[in-house]
């Protein structure tokens, strides 16, 4: 290769001393010696450039080849990933429909659980309410019978009274030196008989309120419970136990 580059050094030299034609730009050069020096280049350069020329003369044909293979290979890729992509999309798909068959499933069965407790709730409601309106049925008979005895007692012991009021009040009036005293007798009597009707009276009122407070206090106890239960039912607790509230 040095060979070639000093022969170029010195066509160059031959070139740049050669004698120029005017008024061209042309120049008389000597062709025995640029023709020796070109031989010489000739000489000099290695096979491996014809090998590569012939390569290059064989360009056309070798790109096209290789077209023609990534063609092909990129067709045959391209077939391949649309196979691969049908069957993924198709194993997506049959996850997904089992994925919503299951959770359909779930949701079926959490409804239906949940529509049993809530009936199972409804019911021991109802059950208490009604227990609850019996007791306070009667407390509440039990309570009026107590106060119409109490009042009928209270009414009977005031007739009473004035019934004997009078009698000593018509007994007294016959004997002139004691009417006054039998008139206050009488008052005495009358006003005794009116405050034991009002004591009566009273302990009758006191007797009902105390009944209905404790009839109060059992409602607002079965209340709380039924509370604690729809609250129990709404956490996802499950079902209370309403006999063991009301035991307490």
């Amino acid at each position: 290769m040095f060979r070639v580059f000093e022969a170029l050094d010195e066509l160059v030299a031959i070139v740049e001393e050669a004698r120029g034609i005017p008024p061209t730009r042309s120049c008389i050069v000597p062709r025995g010696d640029v023709l020796e020096l070109l031989d010489d280049v000739r000489d000099a350069l290695p096979g491996e450039l014809d090998d590569a020329q012939d390569v290059l003369d064989h360009r056309d044909k070798i790109v096209s080849d290789a077209r023609s293979a990534a063609e092909i290979t990129v067709t045959s890729a391209n077939e391949q990933a649309e196979q691969t992509i049908g069957s993924a999309r198709q194993e997506a798909d049959r996850i997904l429909a089992d994925a919503k068959a299951h959770a359909d499933r779930m949701v079926a069965e959490a409804s239906a659980h949940a529509d049993h407790l809530v009936a199972a709730a409804q019911e021991e409601a109802d059950r208490v309410v009604a227990d609850g309106n019996a007791e306070f049925e009667a407390v509440t008979g039990r309570a009026r019978t107590e106060s119409d005895r109490m009042i009928e007692a209270g009414k009977a012991s005031y007739e009473r009274s004035v019934a004997e009021g009078r009698a000593e009040q018509e007994r007294l009036v016959a004997q002139t030196e004691v009417v006054r005293a039998a008139h206050a007798e009488s008052a005495r009597i009358i006003d005794g008989a009116h405050a034991q009707a009002d004591r009566m009276r009273d302990d009758c009122d006191h007797y009902v309120d105390s009944t209905l407070a404790q009839f109060e206090e059992t409602l607002n106890s079965t209340l709380r419970t039924v509370g604690r239960g729809r609250h129990q039912l709404r956490s996802g607790a499950g079902a209370p136990d309403y006999a063991a509230e009301f035991r307490r």
